[in-house]
C-alpha cells in the first residue's frame, strides 16, 4: 500500500517546481543573450568596430534594480553573487572572456574579490604585479585586469599606465567589491577592474580624473579649482615623475590622480572651464575611467 502522502511531500513537490522554472527562466535567458550577442555581431561587422560584450555600467543597474525589489529573508548579498555568476556566464557566451589578477602569493584576497564578482569558472589568472595585469588586458590576452584600489603612498603606481588621451586605452570600469567582500581573504583593500570598454554613466558614478601638472599648482589651489567648476573631489593620489620629487604643496611636475563624485566624460565641459582656470600653468586632463557606486548592502 502507498504511504500516505504528508504536507512536507507537498512542499518539497512544490519546491522542484519552482526550481523547473527557475531553470526554465535561466534556459529562456541563455536564449535571449545568444540573441544579443548576434545582433552586436552584426552591428560590428556593419560599422567595422569591436562588439563590446563586456557591460559594467549595465551589470551595475541590474543589480540596483533588483536589490530596489528585493524582499523577504533571502539575503541581499547571495542574490548578487547569484547575479554575478550568472552575468559572467552570459557575457562568456557572446565572445572570449577572461580575468588577470594581481595575487601574488601574500596578497589572494584579489583573487577572492575577483572570483566572486566574476564567477567561479571564468578562466582567471594571477600575476605578481599591477603592471602584468594591465599588460594581459593591453595584448589581448585578458579582457579584465583587477588590481587594487590606488593609495597615497605607493611609490611606484599602476595607473600611471592609464595616463594617456588614447581613446581605445584600458581604463577602469568598475569598483571591486560590488555587493560586499563575503568571505574573501586578505586585506580589507579594495580593488578596481580594468578594461577596454567605454566608461558609461549608471546614476551613481564616481570618475578618475589624471590631472598632469606641469609648474607649480598645489593640491590645495588644485581642489579649490576643481570644486569651483562642479568636479567634487572625493580622494587624491599623486605621483611625481622621476628626477622631480616634490612634497605636496607643488614646487614641481605632478601627476594627480583624482576621484570625482559625479560621472564626467572625455568631452564633459567642466574639464574644459578646469584647463581654463589653469591660467599659464601648463594641465593635461584625461578620464582614466570610473565605476558605479557599489551597494550598500550591510
Amino acid at each position: 500500500m502507498a504511504s500516505a502522502r504528508t504536507p512536507l511531500d507537498d512542499l518539497r513537490r512544490e519546491i522542484d517546481q519552482i526550481d523547473d522554472a527557475i531553470h526554465d527562466l535561466l534556459m529562456r535567458r541563455a536564449a535571449v543573450v545568444e540573441r544579443i550577442g548576434a545582433a552586436k555581431g552584426n552591428g560590428a561587422a556593419e560599422t567595422g568596430a569591436q562588439p563590446v560584450f563586456l557591460r559594467p555600467a549595465r551589470e551595475a543597474t541590474i543589480l540596483r534594480r533588483l536589490m530596489a525589489r528585493h524582499a523577504g529573508t533571502f539575503p541581499a548579498q547571495v542574490v548578487v553573487r547569484i547575479w554575478r555568476e550568472m552575468i559572467t556566464a552570459f557575457t562568456r557566451m557572446q565572445g572570449p572572456f577572461a580575468v588577470a589578477v594581481y595575487a601574488p602569493e601574500d596578497r589572494r584576497g584579489f583573487w577572492d574579490v575577483a572570483r566572486d564578482h566574476f564567477g567561479g569558472f571564468v578562466p582567471m589568472t594571477a600575476v605578481n604585479t599591477p603592471a602584468a595585469a594591465l599588460r594581459a588586458v593591453s595584448e589581448g590576452t585578458a579582457t579584465v585586469a583587477v588590481v587594487p584600489y590606488p593609495a597615497e603612498d605607493d611609490s611606484d603606481p599602476w595607473w600611471r599606465f592609464l595616463v594617456s588621451a588614447d581613446a581605445g586605452r584600458p581604463q577602469v570600469v568598475a569598483r571591486l567589491p560590488f555587493g560586499g567582500r563575503g568571505n574573501a581573504r586578505g586585506e580589507n583593500r579594495d580593488a578596481l577592474a580594468i578594461a577596454a570598454v567605454p566608461h558609461e554613466p549608471t546614476g551613481d558614478d564616481r570618475t578618475l580624473l589624471s590631472i598632469e601638472i606641469g609648474g607649480d599648482l598645489s593640491r590645495g589651489r588644485l581642489k579649490d579649482s576643481l570644486e569651483a567648476c562642479g568636479l567634487p573631489p572625493v580622494g587624491f593620489c599623486t605621483w611625481h615623475p622621476a628626477g622631480h620629487a616634490t612634497g605636496m604643496s607643488g614646487g614641481g611636475p605632478s601627476v594627480h590622480l583624482v576621484e570625482i563624485a559625479d560621472f564626467v566624460g572625455q568631452g564633459d565641459p567642466r574639464l574644459a572651464k578646469l584647463l581654463e582656470r589653469s591660467g599659464d600653468i601648463p594641465v593635461r586632463v584625461n578620464v582614466v575611467g570610473g565605476y558605479a557606486v557599489p551597494l550598500a548592502l550591510g
